[in-house]
């Protein structure tokens, strides 16, 4: 009966990116705000709240991107995405510690069901090429979509800090329910039925995943890249408003409003990045992995240096600037380090390579967080904030390494006179 709603594959991809970034804005503006005032949360069980995310993140990442290989891509995307809505719920309307636990085990699940499968799928819909240039487009929808969520957030959240999760964890739930309904599925082929349900071929295809990696001597490097990238990344996500708290004067905007300040700014910070990533879009080639192992060079080195300042940085516009700096970067490396990992890969363990991928960056952050916590207890958060920024450095010995070999792989493939 619904055959005829489906929409083709670049639509739903878009429709996706651009919905789930409008919902998990609006969550994410007041998600803090509301674990520490209404849920009335400690800052050691905060820090454990961020902990229990991550390695939910890296205990399900495998297996589920394993389903998404095995089953179906469609059905991966669409139970996290229902899993992920039912996890904000929980949150939302039970504002305790225990539910709050419980809730980043739900939505850390789902959201691994999503992970490489949503990238995979695409990928195999539309090709190789054609997938690496959508993602840095669906970057720029969801940054526009996020602008819309931040706003709703402001609207509905202004008596009600815990509206924003309850409304957000229905629409993502509606997502999954929608993409039932239009998210097409072609290229994809799954395992047959008799072979289903057997955890040997889960395990053949985890195997296939690792073979596929180890097989491309670049992806090995990008793994380092991952890794560290999620090590320096908790430092700076947990501590960068505290610093900007404790050391500064900030200024008074909408009646002394912290909370609209840090709004404003990650507003501002989200105009920028569209410009950032239309600006790489036009001037990276994405279908060239030694052209992203240059932009992803850049990008590193300028991130590392830019926490460095904003760490070390006495005066407050130049500290803003730098935060903006660091922010828009990120978001840049995120598709470029999808389209790296992306190139070549084997249909049938895409999911997989992408899952693992997203595993080592919870690795990184599991490791990360306890390594600036002790700084951050023994010394200071700017201490906390120059590690941070020294645990990225590493992180550009394997974006050179990467470039090396891919360079060497390309020299060693057969032209196509050959």
């Amino acid at each position: 009966m619904f055959s005829n709603l489906k929409l083709n594959a670049r639509s739903v991809y878009l429709f996706t990116e651009f919905s789930a970034s409008a919902f998990f804005s609006m969550m994410f503006v007041v998600t803090s705000l509301y674990e520490a005032t209404v849920a009335g949360l400690t800052p050691v069980q905060l820090i454990l709240v961020g902990t229990t995310l991550e390695i939910s993140a890296f205990l399900f990442e495998v297996p589920t991107g394993i389903v998404a290989d095995v089953y179906s891509r469609k059905l991966s995307i669409i139970i996290g995405y229902v899993l992920m809505g039912v996890g904000f719920l929980v949150e939302g309307f039970f504002p305790s510690f225990l539910p709050i636990l419980l809730a980043q085990v739900i939505w850390g699940l789902g959201y691994t069901f999503t992970s490489g499968a949503s990238q995979a799928w695409i990928t195999d819909e539309i090709g190789e090429d054609n997938a690496n240039k959508i993602f840095l487009r669906a970057t720029q929808v969801g940054l526009f979509a996020a602008l819309i969520g931040m706003g709703l957030a402001t609207l509905i959240g202004a008596n009600n800090v815990a509206l924003p999760l309850q409304v957000g964890g229905v629409g993502v739930i509606l997502i999954g329910v929608t993409l039932a309904v239009i998210m097409p599925e072609t290229g994809f082929h799954p395992t047959p039925r008799e072979d289903r349900n057997t955890w040997q071929h889960m395990w053949y295809t985890f195997k296939q995943g690792t073979d596929s990696v180890r097989s491309k001597p670049h992806l090995m490097s990008v793994v380092g890249v991952g890794l560290f990238y999620g090590i320096y990344s908790e430092g700076f996500d947990r501590l960068w408003v505290k610093h900007l708290l404790d050391t500064f004067d900030l200024p008074i905007i909408f009646g002394g409003n912290q909370v609209a300040f840090f709004a404003v700014l990650r507003i501002v910070g989200t105009l920028l990045t569209i410009i950032a990533v239309r600006f790489v879009e036009k001037r990276v080639d994405t279908s060239s992995p030694i052209a992203i192992g240059r932009a992803m060079m850049v990008v590193t080195g300028l991130i590392s240096l830019s926490l460095l300042g904003f760490a070390l940085s006495p005066l407050l516009l130049l500290s803003l600037g730098l935060y903006l700096s660091i922010d828009v970067l990120r978001d840049v490396a995120g598709p470029l380090k999808t389209a790296w990992v992306n190139k070549k890969l084997d249909s049938k363990v895409r999911a997989t390579v992408h899952s693992m991928f997203g595993q080592v960056d919870a690795i990184g952050q599991v490791m990360g967080g306890p390594i600036v916590a002790v700084i951050a207890a023994v010394g200071s958060a700017i201490a906390s904030l120059v590690t941070s920024s020294l645990l990225l450095v590493p992180a550009m010995f394997f974006v050179s390494r990467a470039n090396t070999l891919s360079r060497e792989e390309s020299a060693a493939e057969p032209s196509p006179a050959d």
